[in-house]
C-alpha cells in the first residue's frame, strides 16, 4: 500500500515540527511509526508521489536521455543496484555506494558522508545535477529535459495533476515529485515487523529469534547504531528534538596504522575537518538488507556473512592495514566473540527484516511495466 503524507512542517532542522492545521495523513502509518517531517513547502500528494513514480523509471530525466533514476534504485533489490559502485549516465563512476530507498521519509541526513543535507529536497540536487561525477547530468541539459516529458503524452494529465498552479517541467517540479515519490516508499511488512509489531508469534523461525536475541543484547550490541523501528540511528520525526549522532567510524579501513581511509572515501572529515571523523559514515537502515549487497559505503564487503565477520572481530583486515586497530574506530565495534551458531542465527535476523510485500508492490514500481 501507499502511505503519504500531507503533512506541513518548519523544516527539517532537528527542532521539533509543527503540523499545519489543516495538514492529515492520507493512509495511516504501520504501528510503531512516528509522522516523519515534511518540508512545509513540498507536501505530499497522491498526486505528486505518481507523477514522481513516473519520473523516477523514465530515462528521459537524463541529460543524454540513457538512465533513470531506477538504474541505479531497483525495487526488486529494495531500489539499490546489485553493484559495489553506480554508474552515471556517462560512464562516471559514482565512489559510494546506492543506498537502499526504504523508508527515507525519517532519515535524519541524506548520503553517506554528508551531514547537511537534511531533507530529500536538498540530496536530490546531487545526482540530478552534479558534474563531477555526473550520474543524471542534467545540468545544462533542464531546456532540453523539459521538452522531453512535456512531448510525453503519459504525463499530460499526470504533471499538471500534480502542480496544476505551477511550471511541472522546471526544476523544482521535478525536485519535489520525485522527493514525495521516494517519501512514500515505506517498507513494514517484514517477518520481523509482524513478530514485533503485529504480534504474530509464528512470523519468525527459532534461528531468527536467537539472532535478534543477540542483536539486541549485550554480546553483539548491533542495536546501539541499528535502532528504532528503522534499524538505523539515522532517524527523526516530527516527535524529535534534534539530531541524532547517526556518522561512525567501523573499521573498514586503516590504510597507514594511523586510521586512514582512502584518500577519495574519508567520510565525514571531509565536511568537518575534524580528525576523529576519519572514516565516519552515516548508518544504513537494515530494512531489506539481505537484498542489498554488496555492503558498506564504498560496497567493498560482498556478502551479509562476511558483514558479520567484520564485526565479529571488531574491524575488517585488509593488505593495506588492520582496521581492528584504527585509532578512530568506534568503541561500539569490538570483538565479540561469536560461535559459528551465532553468526548463522544472527544472519537469519538479518534475513527476516525482508519484506517481500514491499519488493513487489505494483504502487512502487514502474508504471511501463
Amino acid at each position: 500500500m501507499i502511505v503519504l503524507v500531507l503533512l506541513a512542517c518548519d523544516g527539517a532542522d532537528g527542532d521539533t515540527a509543527q503540523p499545519a492545521e489543516d495538514a492529515t495523513w492520507l493512509l495511516p502509518l504501520p504501528d510503531g511509526f512516528p509522522e516523519p517531517i515534511v518540508p512545509a513547502e513540498n507536501p505530499a500528494t497522491p498526486e505528486k508521489f505518481e507523477y514522481g513514480r513516473h519520473l523516477f523509471f523514465d530515462p528521459r530525466l537524463s541529460g543524454n536521455g540513457t538512465q533513470a533514476c531506477a538504474d541505479c534504485h531497483d525495487p526488486a533489490l529494495a531500489f539499490t543496484d546489485g553493484e559495489a559502485l553506480p554508474e552515471g549516465s556517462t560512464g562516471d563512476l559514482i565512489p559510494r555506494n546506492a543506498m537502499a530507498l526504504v523508508n527515507v521519509a525519517w532519515q535524519a541526513t541524506y548520503t553517506w558522508p554528508n551531514p547537511l543535507l537534511t531533507t530529500l529536497e536538498e540530496q536530490l540536487l546531487i545526482p540530478m545535477y552534479n558534474d563531477v561525477p555526473t550520474e543524471l547530468g542534467m545540468s545544462g541539459h533542464e531546456d532540453e529535459i523539459s521538452a522531453r516529458l512535456e512531448d510525453e503524452p503519459v504525463y499530460d494529465d499526470l504533471a499538471t495533476a500534480a502542480f496544476p498552479d505551477t511550471d511541472p517541467f522546471e526544476r523544482e517540479s521535478l525536485v519535489y515529485a520525485l522527493a514525495t515519490y521516494a517519501r512514500g516508499l515505506i517498507s513494514s511488512d517484514s517477518p520481523y515487523d509482524r513478530y514485533t509489531y503485529a504480534g504474530d508469534r509464528d512470523a519468525m523461525d527459532d534461528a531468527a529469534l536467537r539472532g535478534m536475541g543477540l542483536f539486541f543484547g549485550e554480546q553483539a550490541e548491533c542495536y546501539h547504531c541499528h535502532s528504532g523501528p528503522h534499524l538505523t540511528a539515522s532517524f527523526v520525526s516530527t516527535q524529535s528534538s534534534g539530531l541524532p549522532e547517526s556518522f561512525f567510524n567501523t573499521g573498514l579501513y586503516n590504510e597507514d596504522g594511523a586510521g586512514a581511509y582512502p584518500a577519495d572515501n574519508r567520510g565525514l572529515i571531509e565536511f568537518s575537518g575534524e580528525p576523529e571523523d576519519m572514516g565516519k559514515f552515516r548508518v544504513p537502515t537494515l530494512r531489506n538488507v539481505a537484498l542489498t549487497a554488496p555492503y558498506m559505503h564504498d560496497g567493498s564487503v560482498a556478502t551479509l556473512d562476511e558483514v558479520i565477520e567484520n564485526y565479529n572481530r571488531g574491524g575488517t583486515l585488509r593488505e593495506t592495514g588492520d582496521g581492528a586497530t584504527n585509532p578512530y574506530k568506534s568503541a561500539l565495534v569490538h570483538e565479540l566473540a561469536l560461535t559459528e551458531q551465532d553468526k548463522a542465527d544472527l544472519k537469519a535476523f538479518l534475513e527476516s527484516l525482508t519484506d517481500e510485500a514491499f519488493l513487489t508492490n505494483e504502487a512502487y514500481g514502474d508504471p511501463r511495466k
